[in-house]
């Protein structure tokens, strides 16, 4: 394979691992994918994506916690976003790409059929 990056840390691998981790759930991925479209407030994100208000802000305070995504007031409204342009790149490359992969398997016979390639998943 070659190239000129040194492997990262130890360190930087188990945050990296931790953020995946934390985008592996659907709801979670769907949330920050909401949020890399625009802010929102609880209520919004939970008519969005279709959960429950109490699931919706567990998912987002995890994300929050994990630096994903941040909040600020408005008035008696917390608003949240994602203010980080390398994690929209990130899930806007990844949903993108597999949303892309799945509207061409339709046209194209015997195309791959959403599972990633030389993973088994």
């Amino acid at each position: 394979m070659g190239g000129d990056f040194d492997d990262p840390s130890a360190e930087v691998l188990s945050e990296a691992a931790a953020a995946f981790g934390l985008l592996a759930s659907s709801a979670r991925l769907h949330l920050v994918w909401a949020l890399a479209q625009g802010e929102s407030d609880v209520s919004g994100l939970a008519e969005r994506v279709g959960g429950a208000l109490p699931a919706i802000s567990q998912h987002l305070a995890k994300l929050k916690l994990a630096g994903l995504v941040r909040s600020r007031r408005e008035g008696r409204r917390v608003v949240y976003l994602v203010d980080d342009p390398d994690v929209v790149t990130i899930v806007r490359l990844m949903v993108g790409q597999l949303a892309d992969r799945k509207a061409g398997a339709g046209a194209v016979p015997g195309a791959h059929t959403g599972r990633l390639r030389g993973l088994g998943a």
